[in-house]
């Protein structure tokens, strides 16, 4: 994900660098810290001044590993499994939820304690390790934070799948839906799920009592014949929730299904807007900030490339198909995100400026776009199914000589979000790496 700069470091024993009091690591582009302890192959999540995530070790173990946020500094860490999780959805983060008081709980998915078992979920202090409480599992897409709560959908492999909503301190289960759920926003008084099947439905609840108060559809905002074999990623922007379904196309029938952008009202579950038909490209901002889209025609043909404002659905910028520069290109955008570049390795691109759609000079131009373009699968131990990658990381490039441009400063605030003004990534090596440079929290790419 992820110039020379002067800034003060001190290289602590543990690994992790991090700026000395007194630099302006706060307000300059340069990250707080790095840690080269983690190989990151998840997402980072946050909470009570703690991060986690999942991290692989040289033997091809996962593991759960929690940092201080501050500092880098590696404050515990426990083996890790996936019991059940699709590869496509890429490895589990941890679950974070603050439990008040300035504290919190990492839920992640322990290997198996008990002979019938796949997993276990286990539940424990965020800064020290000490564990609160466990669930056995059978089969899990992972936790996720649902408020003040924790949701955790189980038995997913099994016809009796469902989700529960959990206390996490004591682990007692408050309600339960059946079914397969994947949460995709909440706040203190409700939560948004994703109901996976056949017929995809966002439904919303109250969190303390599991009261139904809306559902979607998805086929209503978008249209009949959705399959989310392709994907999906949602994010939010106000008081919207904006989703994104990819296409999958059958092997047998070679028919595709239906894809495209929407936007859900988070009060009443009504749509706000929507943009069939049009494929979300990478590296690109979250769904509900910044995205980046092409449309494609019945026939399966590309239209040019646009990128729309989460907010209304309306087009920012864009550049025609006839501007597309043939092939052998991947997409470079600068830290703005205001021009498109088509970044060719070892070899000059081509830009365009996004607000008027012309040509730009690449001469001093550069561009942040994914640092491998043929990633290989993560070698996991254990009977892990195949086929799980790492979240990509971004590197620098001209433009002009289509080469990488060293560099230390941290990728787009497009690309890796905020946390609370914490933004986190890995780097090409899964070394994880962090800057303070807002208050606010923002979605990126993942999330």
């Amino acid at each position: 994900m992820i110039r020379p700069h002067t800034l003060a470091l001190a290289l602590l024993a543990n690994g992790a660098l991090v700026a000395c009091s007194g630099s302006d690591a706060a307000t300059s582009n340069f990250p707080s810290w790095q840690n080269t302890q983690v190989n990151a192959v998840s997402r980072v999540t946050t909470g009570a001044g703690v991060a986690a995530t999942t991290s692989i070790r040289p033997d091809g173990a996962l593991e759960t590993v929690a940092l201080d946020l501050a500092s880098g500094r590696k404050l515990w860490a426990f083996p890790a499994t996936m019991a059940g999780r699709l590869p496509g959805m890429g490895v589990q983060t941890p679950a974070m939820v603050e439990t008040g008081g300035g504290g919190a709980v990492v839920a992640a998915v322990d290997p198996a304690r008990k002979g019938k078992w796949n997993a276990t979920l286990a539940v424990r202090d965020a800064r020290t390790g000490r564990q609160k409480w466990t669930r056995p599992v059978h089969s899990t897409f992972g936790p996720q934070r649902c408020g003040a709560y924790l949701c955790l959908s189980e038995h997913t492999a099994l016809a009796n799948a469902r989700m529960v909503v959990l206390d996490p301190l004591t682990g007692k289960q408050l309600w339960r839906l059946p079914g397969i759920a994947e949460v995709e926003w909440s706040d203190a008084e409700r939560v948004v799920v994703l109901r996976l099947a056949a017929n995809p439905v966002l439904e919303a609840y109250e969190l303390k009592t599991g009261k139904a108060v809306w559902q979607l559809p998805i086929e209503q905002a978008l249209g009949e014949g959705i399959d989310l074999s392709g994907g999906w990623a949602f994010g939010t922007v106000g008081e919207k929730l904006v989703g994104y379904v990819a296409p999958y196309t059958n092997q047998r029938s070679k028919k595709t299904s239906t894809f495209g952008l929407f936007s859900v009202r988070l009060s009443d579950g009504m749509v706000d807007w929507m943009r069939p038909s049009v494929v979300r490209v990478y590296p690109s901002g979250n769904p509900a900030y910044a995205p980046v889209v092409r449309p494609v025609d019945q026939q399966g043909q590309y239209g040019g490339f646009a990128r729309l404002d989460g907010d209304t659905g309306r087009v920012l910028g864009q550049i025609t198909a006839t501007q597309v520069p043939g092939s052998g290109w991947w997409l470079a955008f600068p830290r703005k995100m205001d021009k498109l570049g088509f970044l060719k390795h070892n070899s000059p691109g081509a830009a365009y400026d996004l607000a008027n759609g012309q040509k730009t000079d690449v001469k001093d131009l550069k561009g942040w776009s994914f640092c491998v373009t043929d990633p290989q699968p993560l070698k996991l131990a254990g009977d892990v199914t195949p086929g799980f990658y790492s979240i990509a990381a971004l590197c620098e490039y001209s433009l002009a000589t289509g080469k990488r441009v060293q560099t230390t400063e941290a990728p787009p605030s497009w690309f890796t979000g905020s946390q609370g003004g914490w933004r986190l990534w890995r780097d090409e090596k899964g070394a994880l790496h962090a800057i303070k440079d807002a208050a606010a929290t923002s979605p990126g790419m993942y999330g």
